[in-house]
Formats: structure tokens, sequence, C-alpha cells
């Protein structure tokens, strides 16, 4: 009884950790990790996933994107 226990544990472990590794990242390329899941992401450049550096233009636009791409659905 026991050892059916243990395998039955162990074969949800691999299955648990076969899906994991198989899952796909549902935010995308653009978002860093630990980002909340959904179409947008907190703006500023420790947000994206490269942390590349942004100049204060590309700062201010990513900062009003929701707002500028506001959509017609009022």
């Amino acid at each position: 009884m026991i050892f059916k226990l243990a395998a039955l544990g162990a074969l949800g472990y691999a299955g648990y950790r076969y899906y994991e590794k198989n899952r796909v990242d549902r935010n995308g390329v653009a978002f860093a990790g630990g980002e909340p899941e959904g179409n947008f992401r907190n703006a500023g450049s420790e947000s994206t996933a490269s942390h590349d550096r942004m100049s204060s233009i590309d700062e201010a636009l990513d900062e009003t994107y929701p707002a500028s791409d506001a959509t017609a659905k009022y």
C-alpha cells in the first residue's frame, strides 16, 4: 500500500515538473519575469524582458501607452 502511494506521488510530481517545463509564457517576450499576467505591463525599463535603458522620450511614451491607445468601446 505504501509503495503504491509513493509511486502515485512520484508520478504526480513528474507530471507537474513536465507541465511546468513546457508551460507557455502568456505574457510574451516584452514582459519581465514577475510581471502580472494580462495585456498590459508596468511602465519603465525594469518591467521589460531585456531591461535595456530607455531614453526619456521612450519612457514617457511607455508610461502613456494605455491612454494613447484607448479602445472605442464606450
